[in-house]
């Protein structure tokens, strides 16, 4: 699939109902009840960590799809196989699943915040091995006609660098911080994410 073709398609299911299943509706039921499982047992910092990882994705799709509006393509693209595409970069589904796999992973980090894994901090280990993961399996996702990269110069380590570091450093660090500075944190992204779609997606439907 060539890139304008990925795009094209792209922005013709942008927030349409067509393509719509209605296994959307359990996979948010099913999101929803991880989060009210962890919040019944008190587990504040695994949903910090969950809510952190999920500002930084918005903020990163909300990019890219602003990237997409000024070049004509955006980074990544998502031209087929969702049910509904809320952003040019992000179907529904894979946005449920990062809405949870900061709470997720969180669950395996040491108790101590400064214990060490082959001389490194655990949190930069785990922020980096998750983030070599993530990057990893998307070498798979390209080779389906569901997820493109649409330059050349954008793969695996680009997006390392630039989107999973950002995305699990938030999860685990912010893990550790005290309920104020999380709460600030996941507040402020939340924030400045709500009125970049409100302005962006719609009052001038650059997104």
């Amino acid at each position: 699939m060539n890139n304008p073709q990925a795009t094209d398609m792209a922005l013709a299911i942008l927030r349409a109902g067509d393509p719509f299943q209605w296994y959307v509706i359990t996979l948010l039921a099913l999101t929803i009840y991880v989060y009210v499982n962890e919040i019944a047992r008190k587990n504040w910092k695994s949903v910090a960590a969950g809510l952190s990882l999920y500002m930084v994705h918005w903020f990163v799709e909300i990019v890219n799809a602003l990237i997409q509006h000024f070049s004509g393509h955006a980074l990544w693209t998502v031209p087929t196989g969702t049910a509904f595409l809320i952003l040019v970069g992000v179907g529904v589904e894979i946005s449920f699943m990062f809405s949870i796999a900061g709470l997720i992973f969180s669950k395996l980090l040491p108790e101590d915040p400064q214990l060490k894994i082959l001389g490194i901090n655990n949190r930069l280990a785990f922020t980096l091995g998750n983030a070599a993961f993530f990057s990893i399996f998307e070498l798979f996702l390209v080779r389906t006609p569901t997820f493109v990269w649409v330059y050349p110069w954008w793969g695996a380590f680009p997006v390392f660098i630039t989107v999973y570091i950002p995305f699990f450093a938030a999860a685990f660090y912010s893990y550790d911080w005290r309920p104020r500075t999380q709460i600030l944190f996941i507040g402020t992204l939340a924030a400045v994410n709500a009125l970049a779609l409100v302005v962006f997606a719609g009052v001038l439907h650059w997104i």
